[in-house]
């Protein structure tokens, strides 16, 4: 693949944004460059396109693997793999929030409700700590089952409900705009 002058500009930028969001930069860009291909690509020409070394793109791609975000794929008379990820930008959203949840969210709360367990009954008693702590697990059962209710939905229900949400501020009063009690 050639890039442009705005692919790399899109894969520089989105292996920056990785970083930030605690994700390999070339795992990013990897994942930036499949993204924008039109056609799966083998490992060798993700290399070669990025100019980054081939052991660094086996280690991005298997890592993609494990979040669900790349699949491979296989052509009959060639022992190289293909690579390749949605074009969709809903699925690669949903795909990302999924495996977040899976791998934050549910042992977090795991946690907590130990923790929370724990601290009722820890002596000498610290009754703010606790309550701190019960209230980061409620706000985190509340948050994941919203996240249940509302992954199973399309996506173009899921843009719908963006929509509505982001028109729903305009008719709360003011004060409740500001801050959420």
């Amino acid at each position: 693949m050639k890039l442009t002058d705005s692919t790399k500009q899109f894969i520089l930028h989105w292996g920056e944004m990785g970083t930030r969001w605690g994700v390999n930069r070339t795992v990013a860009q990897v994942h930036a460059l499949l993204y924008l291909s039109p056609e799966s690509l083998t490992a060798e020409d993700i290399a070669e396109t990025l100019s980054v070394a081939r052991s660094n793109v086996s280690t991005s791609l298997k890592e993609l693997q494990n979040w669900n975000l790349v699949q491979v794929d296989s052509r009959i008379g060639d022992r190289r793999d293909f690579f390749q990820t949605s074009s969709d930008v809903w699925a690669l959203f949903l795909t990302v929030v999924e495996q977040r949840v899976e791998r934050e969210i549910v042992p977090t709360l795991t946690m907590l409700r130990r923790c929370a367990i724990e601290a009722q009954s820890e002596r000498p008693a610290q009754p703010a700590v606790a309550a701190r702590i019960t209230a980061m697990q409620a706000f985190l059962e509340e948050l994941h089952s919203w996240y249940s209710q509302i992954k199973t939905l399309p996506p173009a229900s899921l843009r719908s409900l963006i929509r509505v949400g982001g028109g729903i501020t305009r008719i709360l009063p003011k004060v409740h705009r500001r801050r959420l009690d």
